[in-house]
């Protein structure tokens, strides 16, 4: 292809990275927090954070490994304290990732980096369900919410945290398994995904990021979950593949987080399109936008151009987040016929 023409199909492909409708399954809401709404919420709340500007903030979002995240992550959090400061945070995801053509999220949110901190479970939840309640009237997107436990705490403070979910689960659509992954291996909390299951909510973990593939077949045999979250690791062990593609199980990979997290030294690295070519049903998200330095369709944009991803490997992208999400038939089909359709207009001589 001469560089004209390969100037052409990437101005093509980019136009239809926007275009296209998409969903969004691996989001951590408490990653969302940009540091202009962080230093914010810390003069609203009166709360000190050991930098003294925006600038700082940002400067401190370079990573080692996704310990050194978290540490910032969880300070962060530290900002969000009243009903409003949990709206205010899921409302201004919710109208950016609008300007990207996302339909419809399924969010994760950390309630013991709340409770643990004297914030009552019940003002979490009225501050995200109002924002979430507000983007389906007024913004059309969608919604499933996701409450993760944290990995590096307890399994008792698992069953503590569903037990003050209780008076919500009509609200609350499944559970995760979040926090550092590596030396915290998901049969740790066998028990609570059973209880879980047995509520009938959905089950996803993190699994693979940097913990080895076992952590994917504990999260798969063990927990018996319904998603794989990240899951990089699981193309290291075939039997593993073979197993997730025969059984149709979605992952959730997010490649500026792998790469800002030094899960991949570069982009061109990403899994995305090796998992795409072994028919693993994958999907693009974005984690921590705020962090990570973008949302979905700088993700989407990101191994497209690295990769040398075709229109069409992108729209299966697309497609798979609706068929990998938790919505019913008829909105999946509504997704993809969307997908179809805008597809068929790309291809049509210009």
């Amino acid at each position: 292809m001469n560089p004209v023409m390969d100037q052409s199909y990437n101005d093509k492909r980019a136009a239809f990275i926007a275009a296209v409708p998409k969903a969004e399954l691996h989001l951590h809401i408490e990653g969302s927090l940009e540091p202009e709404m962080m230093f914010a919420l810390a003069r609203r709340n009166g709360v000190e954070l050991p930098y003294d500007s925006v600038e700082a903030v940002s400067a401190a979002y370079q990573f080692a490994n996704l310990q050194e995240f978290l540490d910032l992550y969880y300070l962060g959090m530290q900002v969000l304290v009243e009903e409003e400061d949990f709206y205010d945070l899921t409302m201004a995801y919710l109208e950016r990732v609008r300007r990207d053509n996302v339909r419809h999220v399924e969010i994760f949110f950390d309630p013991q980096g709340h409770t643990e901190r004297g914030i009552p479970f019940d003002r979490v939840m009225q501050g995200i369900q109002r924002a979430l309640d507000e983007g389906r009237d007024r913004l059309g997107i969608s919604y499933k919410l996701i409450m993760c436990f944290l990995r590096h705490l307890s399994e008792e403070s698992a069953f503590a945290t569903l037990a003050d979910a209780e008076p919500w689960l009509t609200k609350i659509d499944g559970v995760g398994l979040d926090s550092g992954e590596v030396g915290n291996p998901p049969e740790e909390f066998a028990r609570v995904f059973e209880k879980c299951r047995d509520l009938g909510l959905k089950l996803v973990a993190h699994a693979g990021e940097e913990g080895p593939p076992d952590y994917v077949w504990q999260a798969l045999d063990t927990l018996k979950i319904d998603r794989i979250d990240h899951g990089n690791r699981a193309l290291e062990d075939a039997a593993l593949v073979e197993r997730i593609v025969a059984d149709g199980y979605t992952l959730t990979v997010c490649p500026l987080s792998n790469l800002k997290l030094c899960v991949i030294d570069d982009i061109g690295e990403s899994p995305v399109k090796t998992m795409l070519d072994q028919g693993i049903k994958v999907t693009v998200n974005s984690d921590d936008p705020s962090y990570f330095g973008g949302y979905i369709n700088d993700n989407y944009h990101a191994v497209a151009n690295a990769l040398d991803l075709t229109i069409e490997e992108i729209a299966a992208l697309a497609a798979n987040s609706f068929t990998g999400s938790f919505l019913g038939a008829d909105e999946i089909a509504k997704g993809q016929a969307e997908i179809d359709l805008l597809m068929r207009r790309t291809a049509e001589p210009e």
